[in-house]
Formats: structure tokens, C-alpha cells, sequence
């Protein structure tokens, strides 16, 4: 072992040097660290240094880690147990002593405690078992069962589908699952979000546009339907999509054919269509905002992805999946979740669905440190009261418009957490004419 400076100037600062520097030499191939009286970090063998390198790349010089030790509590020679990055490890703090009264430091060793008989608990790390992994949707609802069910038999078809779900709750996952499921699988899969771009720009991003076209043209352009050929083309928020273009994407549907911008040649197109909204087209059909034959065409096979509110089960997988990933980055090692901040956690509504969870580990590894994640580091509106909704009055009107029965239904829904029997039971109807009504209204 070849000391470095700072272990090397602390040794001298002691008589019995050479007792101190045979005992680290006797545990060099053990898992050990050595503190000065301050907590600083001195020496730190190569075994250690690896099996720590995600808590910290540089060790020495220090402060140790009040998780491997605490002067406050661990100011003995008593083994204690924590998780490392997964595994167990038992923790021994040895008191290097000169004197009764003087203290010079501590060595504190690490190993692997030694198996029981009973049977260990499971870290709250652990991914709950079993569930499902379709394509990158992570479940084990049985609510998503008849989903997966229902991308698989799309999948091989040509058939154009129409994914609908709330904002962040996976409608580009199952676009994609579609196409790695098709025969399609090996050719382009192309996607845009029809929101973000203007009229002009999104019809020249679809269709493609010819040399001169407008002001700016200076090239042709190929459109996405032309790059995706053979594979598939997935038009986020297509309830967005601009009247004016409503029409043109009607007519490459029919005839499978299209004219890029400012051309006069139609070109043959052979794309998968997979579009997705979390809007009613029948409702912005109803509004004059949507044309009644592109929803029929673009509505073949429609698939409802539910709101993470209507698979609350899946709350603690998807949020151990989100730690582990963030893992990975190796910022900060999260190993465990305080028992006010999961229950937090599994009491959010999560209107932002799986996005808005994603998005809340993101912002508690960035605010917080340490391995365990504290409900300090959950963002703001954790700490606010969350509206209920409210129940439906007992003198419920008898006569309802369209809109009040729909509004009632979603209220409905959404305060039995998508659970059909007790929803249709506070409004006075049968499990039959709930469901009739809700695919009325497309919810």
C-alpha cells in the first residue's frame, strides 16, 4: 500500500504510526475506508473506491458520507446494515485510539453480513413483479391488458389507427409498438405533432414542396409521407390539424396519391397511417372544428390508452423504472422513498399521467441528494391541497342537457377512478347504459 499526502501527514502527527500503517496494511483487501477525528476522508482502498465510485468519483479529502458514518451515532465499534447501490453491506466503525481520551480517527470496514435463516425483505427498489413490458409501455393493470391485446391484432393489419389518451400517457409508445409489431417494422417510422407548426409549414412538412414554391423555396422538399414509405407516419394531435389541410390529408387517404406543394404531378404514396389525439373528433366534429369524413377514415381502429388515474397500480412500477433510470445518470443514487413522499406519490392524481411523473423524479434528483428521496423534493403542488372532485348531488336534475350529462359522467369517472360499477351507481344508471352513454360521448 503506498499512502497518499493526506494519510501520509496524519501518520506523523502520531507516535504509533507503524501500528496504525500495519492495521491498514491488514485490511487492504477488505472493503475500508479511514477517517481523520474531522471525518475527512483519508485513505480509501481500490476495492472501495469501486464499489463507491457512483456516490462520488473523488473520495479523498472528503467528508465521509453520513449514511457510512455518523460521529453522532456510530461512534463505536457496533455493526449497522445499509444498501449500497443494491446490495447489502454491513458497516463496523473501529475507534483508533492513542489514548483512552484521544480519538485519531476511525476505520470503518465493509462486508457482505453473513445469510439468515429468515427471509430477507425486499428493497423498495425492487420493480414489482410481475408485470408487463410491451414495447416500452411498462403495466400491471389488468385495464391494459385488452390494450396490448388490441395493438397486436392492429399491428397486422394495414389499417389506419386512432390513438386516444390523455396528454402524456403513451400515445407515441403505442404508435410505435404498432409499427415494430407490422410488417412494416424495417422501414421508416416518422413522426410530428400537428400543434406545433403553422398551416403553411405543416402542409410543406406532409406533403413535401417543389423549387419555387413560395418565398424561401429554394430547394425541393420531400415530405414526411414520401420519407416514410413503406413504413409509418404518426400524426400527433391530429384534432389540430388546420381545416385547409383537413381536406388534402382526406384526399392522400383515398387515393393514396399526392401533390407536394406548388407541384402539378401526383406522386403514389405507401404508408401506415397512426394518428393520435386527446381531444373527441366527434366532439370536434359536433364544434365545426373537424371534417365528419376524415374522422371516419382516420377512426378505423381506435385504441383508448388510460389515464394513469384509471391504473393506480402502476404508479409505484413506473416510479421505480423512472429511479432506476435516473440512476444511470449516476447525479444522485436514489435507493429508497420516505413514507410521507410515497404516499404522496400514490395519492397524486397525476393529471400529466406518466409525463408528469417522469417529469416530478426529475425535479426531486435534481432538488434533493442523498439516497433517500424526502417529500421536501417533491415540486410545489405536492404541498397544496388537491382538489377532490365533487360528488354528484343526491337531487341530481332528472333532465340533463348533452353537455351536463357528459360533464357528470366525467365527473363520474374520474372520482371512482375509472371504476365502472360505483361511476354508474352514483348517477342512478345501469352498468349498460353507463357504458352506452360514455361511448356516446367518446370518453
Amino acid at each position: 500500500m503506498k499512502p497518499n499526502t493526506l494519510i501520509n501527514h496524519w501518520l506523523l502527527e502520531h507516535r504509533d504510526h507503524s501500528t496504525a500503517l500495519s492495521l491498514l496494511q491488514a485490511f487492504e483487501n477488505s472493503y475500508f475506508l479511514l477517517v481523520n477525528s474531522h471525518q475527512t476522508i483519508l485513505y480509501s482502498n481500490v476495492k472501495t473506491t469501486h464499489l463507491l465510485q457512483p456516490v462520488s468519483t473523488h473520495l479523498i479529502g472528503r467528508t465521509c458520507p453520513l449514511e457510512l458514518f455518523n460521529p453522532a451515532t456510530d461512534n463505536n465499534s457496533e455493526a449497522k446494515t445499509i444498501n449500497i447501490n443494491g446490495p447489502l453491506y454491513q458497516i463496523t466503525v473501529y475507534p483508533l485510539l492513542v489514548t483512552q481520551q484521544k480519538c485519531i480517527g476511525h476505520l470503518i470496514a465493509l462486508s457482505i453480513p453473513p445469510p439468515t435463516s429468515e427471509k430477507p425483505l425486499l428493497p423498495n427498489t425492487d420493480i414489482p413483479t410481475p408485470h408487463t413490458n410491451f414495447h416500452g409501455i411498462l403495466s400491471q393493470s389488468s385495464t391494459m391488458e385488452p390494450v396490448f391485446q388490441i395493438i397486436k391484432n392492429a399491428a397486422r393489419t394495414d389499417s389506419t389507427v386512432l390513438v386516444r389518451g390523455e396528454s402524456g400517457s403513451g400515445k407515441e409508445l403505442v404508435a410505435q409498438a404498432i409499427h415494430t409489431l407490422s410488417s412494416r417494422h424495417d422501414q421508416p417510422f416518422l413522426a410530428i405533432n400537428c400543434a406545433t407548426l403553422s398551416a403553411n409549414l405543416l402542409e410543406s412538412e406532409l406533403f413535401g414542396h417543389v423549387k419555387g414554391a413560395f418565398t424561401g423555396a429554394v430547394n425541393n422538399h420531400t415530405g414526411l409521407f414520401q420519407r416514410a414509405t413503406q413504413g409509418t407516419l404518426f400524426l400527433d394531435e391530429i384534432a389540430e390539424l388546420p381545416l385547409e389541410l383537413q381536406a388534402k390529408l382526406l384526399r392522400v387517404i383515398q387515393e393514396r396519391t399526392l401533390t407536394p406543394v406548388g407541384g402539378s404531378q401526383s406522386i403514389a404514396i405507401d404508408v401506415r397511417l397512426v394518428t393520435a389525439t386527446h381531444h373527441s373528433l366527434r366532439e370536434r366534429v359536433a364544434q365545426g372544428q373537424f371534417r365528419a369524413d376524415l374522422m371516419y377514415r382516420l377512426r378505423v381502429v381506435p385504441i383508448f390508452i388510460p389515464s394513469l388515474k384509471e391504473r393506480r397500480e402502476d404508479i409505484h412500477l413506473l416510479l421505480w423504472h423512472f429511479i432506476k433510470l435516473n440512476n444511470l445518470k449516476k447525479f444522485r443514487i436514489i435507493t429508497k422513498i420516505a413514507p410521507k413522499a410515497m404516499q404522496a406519490l400514490l395519492n397524486h392524481f397525476w393529471p400529466g399521467n406518466v409525463r408528469e411523473l417522469q417529469n416530478v423524479l426529475e425535479y426531486a434528483f435534481i432538488v434533493g441528494q442523498g439516497n433517500t428521496l424526502h417529500f421536501s423534493e417533491l415540486p410545489p403542488e405536492f404541498k397544496e391541497p388537491q382538489e377532490s372532485p365533487t360528488p354528484p348531488s343526491e337531487n341530481f336534475p332528472c333532465i340533463l342537457t348533452s353537455e351536463q350529462e357528459k360533464t357528470a359522467i366525467q365527473n363520474a369517472l374520474h372520482q371512482y377512478q375509472g371504476k365502472i360499477n360505483p361511476a354508474a351507481e352514483s348517477l342512478g344508471m345501469s352498468r349498460a347504459t353507463f357504458w352506452r352513454k360514455r361511448k356516446h360521448y367518446d370518453l
